[in-house]
């Protein structure tokens, strides 16, 4: 069947997106704090949209590997707007096609960011897309051994932060990569949420996540101590490194409590899965926002 607008938007998953955003958000956050004089409102755009891209891109491709493998089909996947493939019938023709087309975009704008800032952020970036094919293609994809977690929260939310920051503010450090490590446990979680959730259908298709070896009991318990390990990293890094941003704090940990509160009552199995992706997006967006607003806080007060 041709790919329809509705099924293209169904393969991005913008409901997915937050992952790509809060990244590049962050760096521009700390572009601000340190120096900016440096920061230029056209370069986050290009950084924000090829974040975008990437992320849209490792959305469609692994859709694609799920669907050819037999892993995903209409008796395990009850969201019917996650599952483009399997209820629009999508044909894996048109999903690499639309693949292809997503990376292609992102390199030539990654093209231009390389023409103005230089060899280090395409290092990065071509990390990035290696760890993109890499993760749902290949004899033993990264989706199906116990490294989803660590690699989604650690590309997503540790190298784009860094990439991002070294060409806002036209010089390299692995600060950005210390500031990053709220996010890195923030999106890795996303992914753990879903791996949970999934734990019997992930069996069934012999994908060995870290949820389905563990089983669901450890699984979710080593979610929420995860989950509090977020919020502590959020606390200390602003109190070490942004401490006037403290007066942001008592209001984050109000803001945070009632989607923290639903998605730690969430048993995070099958049928509470579209519930449980909903609540750990907007506990990213949440605390990832508050985090940012201590750091411009911090920059204001100083």
């Amino acid at each position: 069947m041709p790919l329809t607008p509705t099924a293209a938007v169904e393969l991005l998953a913008p409901h997915t997106w937050p992952a790509s955003v809060l990244p590049v958000l962050l760096a521009g956050a700390l572009t601000m704090h340190d120096c900016p004089e440096n920061f230029s409102p056209l370069m986050f755009f290009v950084l924000l949209a090829i974040s975008i891209l990437m992320q849209s891109s490792a959305n469609v491709i692994n859709d694609y590997a799920d669907f050819v493998r037999g892993a995903d089909t209409a008796d395990n996947q009850p969201d019917k707007e996650d599952s483009a493939m399997v209820y629009r019938g999508v044909s894996p023709a048109a999903a690499l096609t639309l693949f292809f087309l997503l990376m292609a975009t992102a390199g030539g704008l990654g093209a231009y960011v390389v023409w103005k800032a230089g060899w280090i952020p395409l290092v990065i970036g071509a990390i990035g897309a290696v760890t993109v094919c890499l993760y749902s293609v290949g004899k033993k994809p990264i989706s199906y051994l116990p490294l989803g977690e660590l690699t989604s929260g650690f590309v997503m939310g540790g190298l784009i932060t860094l990439a991002s920051s070294t060409v806002l503010t036209g010089k390299f450090s692995w600060m950005p990569l210390l500031y990053s490590i709220p996010l890195i446990l923030g999106i890795g979680l996303i992914m753990c949420t879903n791996n949970t959730c999934d734990i019997e259908k992930d069996i069934q298709a012999n994908r060995k996540t870290f949820s389905a070896i563990v089983g669901r009991v450890w699984a979710r318990r080593t979610y929420h101590l995860f989950v509090y390990l977020w919020i502590a990293s959020i606390v200390t890094i602003v109190a070490v490194f942004f401490p006037a941003g403290w007066i942001i704090l008592p209001v984050y940990l109000i803001a945070s409590y009632p989607p923290l509160r639903a998605l730690l009552s969430n048993p995070l199995i099958l049928n509470s899965r579209i519930a449980a992706m909903g609540q750990i997006l907007t506990v990213n967006l949440v605390m990832t926002t508050f985090y940012v607003i201590a750091i411009f806080a911090d920059k204001v007060m100083q």
